[in-house]
């Protein structure tokens, strides 16, 4: 069973909207959380709902975001949007893992409540520690990084961001800090 699913619309006047049911199985909690992307959303919880009831749950969700003009954007018309952390070893240190870890939550849950999109993916290479994150407005989801990483005391100052385009992964763009003194990239 899908655990997530995201909508989007955008209005009349050009702002994108995101519609989320989240469900929960170990509090067998429903949630829906909708808004502008990019600002904390509103939203509502069901408790005592088992797999079978959220699954009816998200049927009709679907539904009614379809009615309103909402859709699930494919990958390929999102974007990736890196946060990397330099580190201080090749390899990476148990702070590095803890940083990792810490990083990951943070992210989710600002990217979650706000429709920012979604942390797909991390990696340790040579070095650096790369958080990748699936989302649909690029400008919105870095000034999101930046607030959450900053607030979170997370190693601010090792921070660089670089988005691209899904369908074109090698074209990568820095997008902090700027300006640009160097190419962003990935290893």
């Amino acid at each position: 069973m899908n655990n997530i699913t995201v909508m989007y619309h955008r209005d009349g006047k050009g702002v994108l909207h995101f519609r989320e049911a989240v469900y929960d199985a170990e509090s067998e909690e429903f949630m829906i959380n909708q808004g502008p992307v990019g600002h904390m959303g509103t939203g509502s919880a069901v408790a005592g709902v088992d797999e079978a009831a959220a699954e009816r749950k998200f049927a009709a969700f679907a539904a009614k975001s379809e009615e309103l003009g909402y859709v699930e954007l494919a990958p390929e018309v999102q974007h990736w949007v890196v946060a990397q952390y330099a580190l201080k070893s090749a390899e990476g240190t148990e702070r590095d893992r803890y940083l990792e870890h810490k990083a990951r939550a943070a992210l989710t849950s600002y990217f979650s409540w706000r429709g920012l999109g979604t942390v797909e993916d991390s990696e340790f290479v040579p070095g650096k520690l790369n958080i990748f994150c699936l989302v649909p407005d690029v400008p919105k989801a870095v000034k999101g990084m930046l607030v959450v990483l900053r607030d979170a005391n997370l190693d601010f100052t090792k921070l660089s961001i670089g988005s691209s385009p899904f369908a074109e992964p090698g074209t990568w763009k820095r997008r902090h800090p700027l300006p640009a003194k160097k190419p962003f990239v990935l290893d």
